[in-house]
């Protein structure tokens, strides 16, 4: 049964299968396109989206929990160490387009792997932030989706996602997606205020995706179908 409305048969968005044995070594690459009518797209960061970027981030709400100040003037300082860990192979940058008003789509967010690790087959998703407009919305699902299926159909065996442990909101966003609350790590990242920063890890690994990805799925699905 098609049920995103986009071509797509249930499943092939949640990427490979949880039956299939895993590749011993991962190899980890930026999301590929998105099937036409999807939501979201994810395009690999570059410099073409520095502005864009810029825009979409600028509400003060948004960095709240962040562990550096790149509000205002500390955006391009941001964008710039993306971009250095990007080609150091440390972080592999996604831009997060809304399509939901037309394949050309609008840039609202960012959405990462962060520190992926070959030989184990661990990768985190982090760095994830969107506008505040479209926080709440069929953009977050979908962006997990994506992610998450692209992980896994890249070997993954483990896929890690943090938080700062204050922050309900994300929290609740990982439970909902059906991660699994793994514990806390204290005094884990120094914040731009001199404080510290209690870190929240979660995580899905491969005997779970078939159900999480069946749980996003009908999120996004039923999110599309809704009224905007």
């Amino acid at each position: 049964m098609d049920l995103l409305g986009c071509g797509l048969e249930r499943g092939r968005l949640a990427g490979a299968s949880v039956t299939a044995a895993a590749s011993p070594r991962a190899v980890f690459t930026h999301v590929p396109p998105s099937p036409a009518g999807f939501p979201v797209r994810l395009e690999p960061l570059c410099e073409a989206h520095r502005d864009g970027l810029a825009r979409a981030a600028n509400d003060p709400a948004i960095w709240r929990w962040w562990p550096r100040d790149v509000v205002g003037t500390g955006w391009d300082a941001q964008f710039d160490w993306q971009l250095a860990e990007q080609r150091a192979g440390r972080w592999l940058l996604h831009t997060v387009f809304d399509c939901r008003d037309g394949e050309a789509g609008r840039i609202v967010g960012q959405t990462c792997y962060i520190d992926p690790r070959p030989v184990s087959g661990c990768v985190e998703i982090g760095g994830t932030w969107y506008a505040p407009q479209v926080q709440g919305t069929v953009i977050n699902p979908a962006c997990k989706l994506l992610m998450l299926g692209h992980a896994f159909t890249c070997g993954a065996e483990r896929v890690e996602l943090k938080t700062d442990a204050r922050n309900a909101a994300s929290r609740a966003a990982m439970e909902k997606m059906g991660a699994s609350f793994e514990g806390i790590f204290r005094r884990h990242l120094p914040l731009h205020d001199g404080s510290w920063r209690d870190s929240a890890w979660y995580s899905v690994v491969r005997p779970e995706w078939e159900a999480v990805s069946a749980g996003l799925e009908a999120r996004v699905a039923r999110q599309m179908r809704a009224p905007s």
